[in-house]
């Protein structure tokens, strides 16, 4: 690590979805292409601070990674304390919108890990036409848990915890000892109840499922890459996935699990820099 400021800046972004106030935090780096970075379930967009702090990618490229609502330094909407939090496609589909009218981006390039690479996949079925192009890292159309998601708000049980303990099944065994921890961190430290609301989003939500022939790449391109040792987005169901999208691409990533940019970044990026290449 090299002394200093680094080169990332945060801020606030208040604007309104589904008729409700939130106020969104962000994380940027660099000028140029804008690239929206989107982090997994439970988690926040630490998960992309090496690519924040990479000095040739932003020279090229303006990365914007923000905490989606109920995340990181996203504080939940006013009345949170009287409501389940359960992540819906179009709630997630809004705030992506939303996000990107708030901050006048145009045509950016939109990329996203686990239920972010989910997400990736419905807007290039939905709204292709507002984006330049979707990177979408372990990504599928549909897989169910194969584990009780109730577990991770129980009053019995600590949920950050048992997220860190679920997800470090999904690590790769080459990760750096570190980045292995800092990855788990920031699941110990998900608000109550948020990895279960994403996971019922990522798990229950099937409408993908017959849906991918309505993906046109023509409009944007759709690359999707996939740890080999992702056992939550397995490799084939990355490639069955890219096998129903006609014109998308496919990387499965060697010694790489869940949390690719997160777990393992130095062995993450010649594969983000090929993806990025692979971009109109």
């Amino acid at each position: 690590m090299t002394l200093g400021l680094e080169s990332i800046t945060g801020r606030y972004l208040n604007t309104s979805v589904n008729g409700q106030s939130q106020r969104i935090f962000f994380e940027e780096a660099g000028a140029g292409e804008p690239v929206l970075l989107f982090h997994t379930a439970g988690a926040d967009s630490r998960q992309w601070r090496h690519i924040l702090n990479d000095p040739e990618l932003t020279q090229r490229y303006r990365f914007i990674a923000p905490d989606m609502p109920w995340h990181g330094k996203s504080l939940p909407p006013e009345g949170w304390q009287t409501q389940e939090y359960l992540l819906t496609t179009q709630t997630y589909i809004n705030t992506v919108l939303a996000i990107c009218d708030a901050l006048a981006l145009e045509q950016p390039l939109f990329v996203g890990c686990s239920m972010g690479g989910r997400i990736a996949l419905q807007l290039a079925r939905l709204h292709a036409d507002r984006f330049k192009g979707f990177i979408a890292i372990e990504a599928s159309d549909f897989q169910p848990a194969w584990y009780d998601i109730d577990w991770f708000h129980r009053p019995d049980a600590p949920g950050g915890e048992m997220g860190a303990a679920l997800v470090s099944a999904n690590i790769a065994p080459q990760a750096p000892e570190t980045e292995r921890w800092n990855t788990q961190w920031m699941f110990m430290q998900s608000g109550p109840g948020v990895f279960r609301g994403d996971l019922s989003f990522y798990t229950r939500d099937d409408s993908l499922v017959g849906t991918l022939q309505d993906i046109d790449t023509s409009v944007a391109p759709v690359h999707i890459m996939v740890g080999e040792y992702d056992l939550t987005c397995t490799p084939e169901d990355a490639r069955r996935t890219c096998d129903g999208i006609i014109g998308a691409t496919l990387d499965v990533m060697p010694e790489i699990g869940h949390f690719p940019m997160s777990e393992h970044p130095e062995r993450f990026r010649p594969h983000f820099v090929e993806a990025l290449a692979r971009m109109p």
